[in-house]
């Protein structure tokens, strides 16, 4: 029925909420039932197809108005326009389209007092404009940083997330790990800032610790890094936009910039129109589709789904078994791939946390991304299964929970003003713009099984030492108010290996999320802010380049 109809069709009108109202509210209610019944044999089910419409049940058009007096306090009044007319929803109409008939025509929407809305079919959703300082696309490791640091900065500052939840890697694929923060060597942190906050904040180390008890420390629980996130995104909640749920889907670019960033969320469309965008999307989303130059190889690193597996209990060469029993599983085509793998007792003594699975794909490819997501779950299955069977200690097992996204490690990279190179990395070349320190090993996965380790080092492990990151590296060419940060920024294929890690995206979304402040504060774009001034805005932060001992 047309909105305008449905608004004529009953009108309630009341002076204050009364126990008649509740009463009346039960009565249509439960006059609902055989309707919703009736809608579940006659429409829902497609076996009457025929053109025409269907009239509601006789009993809601014989539905009684409340008596006059019946439940009513002295004083109040109850006022019923009547008679109600029979509703008529379309054939093949939904279920929400014909409790919406319904409700309205029995007087629910009045007496509840809000406005039922009814969309007519085909007419486009209008599109609306949001303006922004700075608009961070994807909250994950990189995306965070970005958008805390721009917001604490005094900037105004919309962050787009396309899962329910902020964290990226770590709470939407599951890995603890904050790798990056700390050289292998002696344990010393090299990278502070927001990254070094959200560790102490979860309880892995003090606010001003110099040193990690391990080099890769871990979180201790997902869920509460995921409440961690939420807080301190509240916390800017004056400046600071967040719309979870939300996918970039175009981006508009014109005479050499974004002149606007498309999201698609539960209003519909809307496009951003911003001062700076800043890509943490990991895959370079959006710098790409405004025209930057970047590259991808043809063969990327694969995908790992992360999964846990609860009631196991610790029994013989636990390690050694798990191999043997995945060994046998792809040897009977049970398996395709696999590396390690790693079954390590993170959380509790009788639950096991896994990375091992390998599924070859590109994360570019929206087709061969959801294949791989499948095969990702079906192989953590297939490994479970593998180990309940054949693995002392995985008798009573049970499968936990395979966590929402398989996770990627490389797709696209930006060509940048600096292309962070593996003889940058390698002769710790020191950067005049250096906006963060990386430290992780040259961490390349193979697309292949690798039994015991993840990597097939040749002829051995490349670990550089701590390292400079350039301002340089998150600028992309062609694209003038754009800053790229987390793994897609501007880097070799051999020096991202080492700085597509957790903790290192983290140091570049703080350098990126204080550069579109800055630009903001200036009325320049972020090519115009010199690195060095980036640098000293860091430092005064206490985060940045922390190269040097």
């Amino acid at each position: 029925m047309p909105e305008e109809n449905l608004a004529d069709t009953a009108t309630v009108k009341t002076t204050r909420t009364t126990r008649a109202n509740r009463g009346y509210r039960q009565k249509v209610a439960s006059s609902l039932t055989p309707a919703l019944s009736r809608w579940e044999r006659e429409e829902r089910i497609p076996q009457r197809a025929e053109a025409g419409r269907v009239r509601l049940p006789d009993a809601l058009a014989a539905f009684p108005p409340l008596p006059a007096g019946e439940g009513r306090g002295e004083g109040e009044r109850l006022e019923v326009r009547q008679p109600f007319p029979v509703a008529e929803a379309p054939r093949n109409s939904t279920r929400r389209q014909f409790v919406q008939a319904t409700a309205t025509a029995t007087g629910l929407a009045s007496l509840t007092g809000s406005a039922l809305a009814a969309q007519t079919a085909g007419k486009p959703l209008a599109s609306k404009t949001l303006k922004t300082d700075v608009l961070v696309c994807g909250g994950g490791c990189a995306g965070i940083a970005a958008a805390l640091a721009a917001a604490r900065r005094g900037a105004k500052v919309l962050l787009v997330e396309k899962a329910p939840f902020a964290g990226g890697i770590i709470t939407c694929v599951g890995l603890p790990y904050f790798d990056g923060i700390a050289d292998i060597k002696d344990n010393r942190i090299v990278v502070r800032g927001i990254a070094l906050e959200l560790l102490s904040k979860s309880g892995v180390c003090k606010p001003d610790a110099t040193h990690t008890q391990k080099h890769n420390p871990t979180i201790g629980n997902s869920f509460a890094f995921k409440l961690l996130l939420d807080q301190l995104l509240r916390e800017q909640r004056d400046r600071l936009t967040v719309l979870f749920n939300s996918f970039v889907c175009a981006v508009s670019p014109a005479g050499g910039r974004i002149r606007s960033v498309q999201i698609a969320y539960k209003d519909g469309l809307v496009n951003v129109e911003a001062n700076t965008v800043i890509d943490c999307t990991g895959d370079a989303d959006v710098a790409a589709w405004a025209g930057a130059p970047f590259e991808q190889n043809a063969e990327v690193q694969p995908l790992t789904l992360h999964f846990r597996i609860g009631n196991v209990k610790r029994a013989g060469n636990l390690s050694m078994n798990c191999r043997a029993a995945l060994a046998k599983a792809q040897a009977a085509g049970e398996l395709p791939f696999y590396y390690g793998p790693g079954v390590m007792f993170l959380y509790h003594d009788t639950e096991v946390y896994i990375h091992g699975i390998r599924v070859p794909a590109n994360p570019t490819d929206a087709a061969d991304l959801s294949r791989a997501e499948m095969q990702g779950r079906a192989d953590a299955w297939a490994m479970f299964q593998a180990w309940k069977r054949d693995v002392p200690g995985f008798e009573q097992s049970y499968f936990m929970e395979a966590y929402p996204w398989i996770g990627v490690r490389e797709s696209r990279r930006i060509v940048g003003q600096h292309v962070l190179s593996e003889d940058d990395l390698m002769k710790s070349r020191r950067f005049d713009d250096a906006i963060a320190t990386g430290c992780w090993y040259l961490d390349l996965h193979p697309n292949k099984t690798v039994v015991g380790s993840a990597n097939d080092f040749d002829p051995k492990k490349v670990q550089p030492n701590p390292y400079d990151i350039p301002y340089r590296s998150l600028l992309p060419k062609q694209v003038e108010n754009v800053l790229v940060a987390g793994r897609c920024h501007s880097a070799t294929r051999g020096a991202h290996a080492s700085t597509r890690v957790t903790v290192t995206a983290m140091a570049m979304g703080e350098a990126a999320g204080t550069a579109a402040a800055l630009a903001v504060a200036a009325k320049k774009n972020p090519q115009e802010i010199a690195g060095v001034k980036v640098r000293e805005a860091l430092k005064a932060a206490g985060a940045g380049s922390f190269t040097e001992a």
